[in-house]
């Protein structure tokens, strides 16, 4: 393994070791770990938030990895005035070959800190952080009186796993009452470091983005920001730039706050930072927010919400204030009964249609405004009438919506009008990945199709759904709960874009002029 360098940084020594154990690993070790190592231009900017002090400290690093972050850690406190006397430094990490290597790392970092008149002492534990703490997790939320006497940690800061666990699995079991369904880990290592805070320690996590909104986190978010207020929140504005030496593609935020239980009466404002990636991470752009308008206390779902600019701001003033929404609009939203793997013996590359078969639309079928079938490509785009009868849909109008996007492309929504006229059909498959938008006690009248279509493909309501939306998937639970404008402004905008012979151009213009003022009544809501 590399050696120190003379005079090299803890934090970058870390980094080399780290870069020199993960060459060694295959893809398979390197996912069965989560072991994605933070870089050091992140673990800096990371440990530059740091503001607690005092004579004696205790650190926690429950996914230490190689020891980058809480090197980071343990150089900015170093660099405080005063500094502390001493450091106690808690790591966990489960990679046994690992922590051989992070033992030899956080040797070097004990001597570098001594050298400047600091006493660090390092305790390594290779058991599991979430099962070694299940009762911290039980205690997640509690009243204060109901937890531990013993002194809480100073700081915590973490890189943590980041794969989903089954719903047998035991960590999964000891975290039932955080988090719903088939949990992801790291929000698992978020809630367990959040009880194991003192009063007033700081939370520093670099996570994926998606416990920030959507069901699955719901209850998490409930607990945690009770416990945790946050104060600084980065935004890499590519998925693909933040671990780019990993090939990671997850949308990634660096949430900072402080542990301040019943902090909810008091009046803050959030700062929210941004960069593309980690090469341009110096050159952040910052901006304060009051905290109540990126985080909503009163709402169900506590959804934080992350404007990086004044144009976020006007989408989610002008949005936020629409009067409609799926619900009021009497439509519904669902996903696509098809499963492919499920349904093999009923799709087919082939087809006779309509009298054998009927279409099988994927999300490469759906395109802006347009729905393109067949595409005679390698997948299956047919399935049978017979046999398949619980999977197809009626022949009414949707609007049919990709469930998945890259943060790259020019649109996070994708959403078409699928016109019953247009197909001489008697039902219609949609696979797992789209959503469709129905009507269920009627059809959707067609200009209101080409209006709920237009509105998703508009910059506002993009913008508006980059700004609440932190996960690769466009779920249908919270497109349900997006305002939408009154029913005549969607009708009067079906009307005016389906006569269009694109669609799509000056489609902004269009819906910006309908939205921003009252638009002319128009009668041609459903038809039942």
């Amino acid at each position: 393994m590399p050696l120190p360098q003379a005079g090299e940084r803890p934090t970058v020594y870390a980094d080399r070791v780290g870069a020199w154990y993960v060459a060694r690993q295959s893809d398979q070790q390197r996912k069965a770990h989560g072991l994605y190592l933070t870089p050091v231009l992140v673990a800096d900017f990371m440990a530059r938030q740091i503001t607690v002090d005092g004579p004696t400290l205790r650190v926690l690093d429950p996914a230490a990895g190689a020891g980058v972050l809480c090197c980071a850690a343990v150089e900015a406190l170093i660099s405080h005035t005063p500094k502390p006397q001493t450091i106690e430094l808690v790591v966990y990490e489960v990679d046994e070959q690992l922590t051989v290597l992070l033992h030899t790392v956080l040797d070097y970092l004990a001597t570098w800190c001594s050298g400047r008149g600091v006493t660090l002492t390092a305790h390594v534990s290779t058991t599991d952080f979430i099962l070694a703490h299940a009762e911290a997790l039980r205690l997640f939320g509690a009243p204060v009186l109901s937890r531990p006497k013993e002194r809480g940690f100073d700081l915590v800061i973490a890189n943590p796993p980041y794969f989903k666990i089954g719903k047998a699995d035991p960590r999964a079991t000891a975290a039932a009452g955080v988090v719903h369904g088939q949990p992801n880990i790291y929000a698992l290592f978020m809630a367990v470091s959040a009880a194991l805070l003192g009063e007033r320690g700081a939370f520093l996590f670099l996570t994926p983005r998606s416990f920030a909104s959507g069901p699955y986190f719901r209850q998490f978010r409930t607990i945690f920001f009770d416990m945790i207020r946050p104060t600084t929140v980065h935004v890499f504005g590519s998925r693909r730039d933040a671990f780019s030496r990993d090939e990671v593609l997850q949308e990634n935020v660096i949430v900072c706050g402080l542990r301040q239980d019943r902090w909810h009466e008091s009046i803050e404002r959030l700062v929210i930072s941004s960069s593309r990636g980690i090469r341009d991470i110096e050159e952040a752009a910052r901006r304060a927010v009051p905290l109540h308008t990126a985080l909503d206390l009163a709402a169900v779902d506590r959804v934080l919400r992350l404007p990086i600019c004044d144009t976020d701001d006007a989408a989610l003033a002008l949005v936020d204030a629409w009067p409609s929404s799926l619900h009021r609009l009497g439509l519904r939203i669902s996903t696509g009964p098809v499963v492919p793997f499920r349904a093999t013996a009923l799709i087919d590359k082939e087809g006779l249609v309509p009298a054998r078969h009927v279409p099988l639309l994927w999300m490469n079928h759906v395109h802006a405004m347009q729905i393109t079938w067949p595409l005679d490509r390698h997948k299956p785009e047919y399935i049978a009438r017979t046999g398949a009868e619980p999977l197809l849909v009626p022949n009414k109008n949707y609007v049919l919506l990709r469930r998945f996007s890259a943060k790259e492309e020019a649109r996070r929504l994708t959403a078409a009008p699928y016109i019953a006229a247009d197909f001489a059909l008697p039902a219609v498959g949609l696979e797992n990945h789209l959503n469709y938008i129905y009507r269920p006690d009627g059809t959707l009248s067609e200009d209101e199709a080409w209006g709920l279509a237009a509105l998703y493909n508009s910059r506002l309501l993009d913008t508006y759904f980059r700004v609440v939306n932190g996960n690769t998937q466009v779920s249908a639970t919270e497109l349900r709960a997006m305002p939408l404008p009154a029913g005549e402004t969607i009708i009067t905008l079906g009307r005016r874009v389906k006569r269009r012979a694109d669609p799509l151009s000056d489609l902004d213009p269009l819906v910006m002029s309908l939205v921003a003022s009252p638009a002319p009544k128009e009668v041609a809501v459903g038809e039942r």
